[in-house]
């Protein structure tokens, strides 16, 4: 065993670096081997980490357009600007996961066929009142969140946001794997729900939904088990080629079932004159305004405020209707040339 230098023999050996009187290298042999830092890292052998870093943040990317397109859809239902963004994502035991969430809450067994085992969505009662006051057509201000399980007739109004959610995550996870997203029970209580065992590693997706003033968490979790067999479709170079082969046709598909649930304002105009002002301020009931039109002739459709169509005027069943008989430019009126009356006030 090599001697060890003492303080004062360490200093010597500086100051006859410091001098000349002797070179660094016989100096460092004199004083030992140096030890070399190694940095260290934290392991938890309870809690390994079983989805790499390249597979979480391909989940991630995933999970923020289902978090767009489900922002999009809860708007246009809630008739309010509704955001939903990631908030989290991270790798947990699945006790450590239901000893997080509130109780009690909306907690949603999810099936996910044709996938083994089931997924949970948990929504925050912070964010489920406000919605349900909105679908009641409250105005969310002062409101008390009560801290109950949800009644009957809320759980089946809150179905109406699951869906749409379901829907969304079902279009999201298309283009990775076909699979189908269902709604298999809804608990309030989440220690009463054990879908995997509790040290069983889970991967939750954190979201964060912001409805004008209020905001609320909405909780996926995706148990290690059930993404096992897609795992290598995870991986950030397959993940992105699959995305960029698939990438124009799903948002085409996006776009078109956005448009065709889009209400548009339709108005069919009969005729158009002119009257002055004091012939609108004598107008009486049973009076009769010339247009100059005649009844058989075509009329105007506008789609919001648009020259769009030409159509004939008839009858449908019991109502009035119009015929759809061509269509016509931007600048077309279908109108004859009329006098206007240009009598002063």
């Amino acid at each position: 065993m090599a001697d060890v230098l003492d303080q004062s023999e360490v200093d010597a050996l500086l100051a006859a670096v410091d001098s000349g009187d002797i070179d660094e290298q016989s100096a460092g042999r004199r004083m030992g081997p140096v030890v070399e830092q190694k940095e260290a890292h934290i392991y938890d052998f309870k809690r390994p980490e079983r989805v790499s870093k390249d597979q979480m943040r391909a989940l991630e990317s995933l999970h923020e357009n289902f978090g767009r397109n489900l922002g999009a859809s809860l708007s246009s239902f809630l008739r309010t600007i509704v955001e939903v963004r990631v908030a989290t994502i991270e790798q947990l035991t699945y006790s450590e996961f239901i000893h997080s969430l509130p109780n009690p809450t909306n907690f949603n067994l999810l099936g996910c066929e044709p996938l083994e085992g089931q997924m949970c969505l948990e929504i925050s009662p912070l964010i489920i009142y406000p919605i349900i006051d909105r679908l009641l057509g409250g105005s969310n201000n002062e409101m008390f969140i009560p801290q109950r399980p949800l009644t009957l007739i809320e759980l089946r109004l809150i179905r109406k946001i699951t869906d749409r959610a379901l829907a969304e995550l079902t279009a999201v996870w298309s283009s990775l794997v076909e699979v189908k997203f269902s709604l298999a029970d809804v608990e309030s209580n989440p220690h009463l729900v054990q879908i995997v065992a509790p040290n069983e590693v889970i991967v939750v997706i954190g979201f964060e939904l912001r409805m004008g003033p209020r905001a609320g968490t909405m909780s996926l979790c995706i148990p290690f088990n059930v993404i096992e067999p897609i795992m290598s479709k995870l991986a950030t170079q397959g993940w992105l080629a699959y995305r960029r082969a698939q990438h124009d046709e799903d948002q085409s598909q996006l776009v078109v079932r956005r448009l065709d649930a889009a209400r548009v304002e339709l108005r069919a105009y009969l005729a158009e004159t002119s009257i002055t002002v004091r012939e609108l301020l004598n107008l009486q009931a049973g009076d009769i305004i010339q247009t100059g039109k005649p009844a058989a002739d075509e009329v105007l459709v506008r789609i919001e405020g648009k020259n769009k169509f030409a159509a004939r005027v008839g009858k449908h069943k019991q109502g009035r209707a119009v015929k759809i008989t061509r269509r016509v430019s931007p600048g077309d009126h279908l109108e004859r040339p009329v006098t206007e009356v240009s009598e002063a006030l």
